[in-house]
């Protein structure tokens, strides 16, 4: 048996959905299932410990009973970075962490689920990227990646010559209508031409992209200033609006599913997010309330506009952090996407990749 390592080539490609979805279809497929994620780096601070949140639904999802240390035995934080580059940590005892729990996870195990860091350079420093992680485990590899144009195809050719013979092949996520045809047209024939791989391409699904106005107000803390424009809108990111009136209105009218970030006191940005269509919300920063025409002109266009009182720089990281995370850490969204990559992929095929 091989582990599958699920790895992306770059931060929010769903690539822990896909993971668990993979490792829920094993399981209901008969097979004992195990679960790991090296290096963890979806932090949070959960009874004095620093604690990733993957693991943790795994461990649900799964019915797993090894112990959080058991399937991440490294914590990938700006502290242990810090470290790290001091010299302070021990590669080769790092490695043995890896190995030695690595095996006590698939004690038992007809398959096994690796899940990657953030991007598969991440690790460098330790010697322990992905394409480092599936020389040590032995792992076969699958890679996640998104798709808006076709120079994302420079970031998979590049980590398919860094993970080389170990890549079983590409899976692209979240592929948008506009961009689907040109994908499977133009892109995978490419790709497979240059000797890649492709499994398939999973359509993007909004509900799975991001997250609504109501769910980043809660996440964030937020006051909701307008009391009838609805809050179920999705957002899938942000723009922040720190720039004159005229560069603002050229760049709001590009965007789509998302949310303008500024300060409470640039009336004339808002008015002019306001009019964008693809901008579904104002999140405001700074604690300063917007005029009274512009909470007129926002309750007439239907889009909320929330307060919070942190700075824009602060208010940008906590905002992005949270549609990053999206609903991926629910068993509702992996049961979704379960569904999703049984419609668009053979996942025997995938599966086949730990055989």
């Amino acid at each position: 048996m091989n582990p599958i390592l699920v790895s992306s080539t770059e931060e929010s490609t769903g690539k822990t959905a896909v993971a668990l979805a993979l490792a829920r279809h094993a399981a209901e497929g008969g097979k004992t299932v195990g679960y790991m994620k090296p290096k963890g780096t979806r932090l949070q601070s959960a009874v004095g410990k620093t604690l990733d949140q993957d693991p943790m639904l795994a461990r649900e999802l799964l019915d797993l009973d090894e112990q959080m240390h058991e399937m991440e035995p490294i914590v990938y934080s700006p502290t242990f970075v810090q470290e790290a580059v001091r010299g302070r940590e021990d590669v080769d005892a790092l490695h043995e962490s890896v190995t030695d729990n690595y095996a006590t996870v698939a004690d038992g195990k007809d398959a096994v689920v690796i899940e990657g860091a953030d991007e598969y350079t991440t690790g460098g420093i330790i010697d322990l990227t992905d394409p480092d992680m599936a020389d040590l485990l032995d792992a076969r590899v699958l890679l996640i990646a998104n798709y808006d144009e076709p120079a994302d195809l420079d970031e998979v050719l590049a980590a398919a010559e860094a993970f080389g013979d170990r890549l079983g092949g590409v899976l692209f996520n979240a592929v948008s209508d506009a961009e689907f045809d040109e994908l499977t047209e133009d892109a995978i024939p490419f790709l497979e031409a240059r000797g890649v791989t492709v499994f398939g391409a999973i359509p993007e699904v909004q509900e799975l992209s991001g997250v609504t106005v109501g769910e980043l107000a809660d996440e964030l803390g937020a006051d909701v200033l307008t009391g009838e424009a609805p809050t179920d809108a999705y957002v899938e990111r942000f723009l922040v609006g720190a720039m004159g009136r005229e560069a603002a209105l050229s760049g709001f009218r590009r965007a789509r599913e998302a949310a303008v970030i500024t300060g409470g006191d640039r009336s004339e940005i808002q008015t002019a997010a306001l009019g964008a269509p693809g901008v579904k919300c104002l999140l405001l920063t700074g604690g300063h309330r917007p005029s009274g025409a512009v909470l007129g002109r926002a309750e007439e266009a239907g889009k909320p506009i929330l307060l919070v009182q942190g700075d824009t720089r602060t208010t940008i990281d906590r905002a992005e952090a949270v549609v990053r995370s999206g609903r991926t850490r629910d068993p509702q969204t992996v049961e979704r996407m379960g569904d999703l990559l049984a419609d668009a992929v053979d996942v025997e095929g995938l599966l086949a990749l730990g055989a």
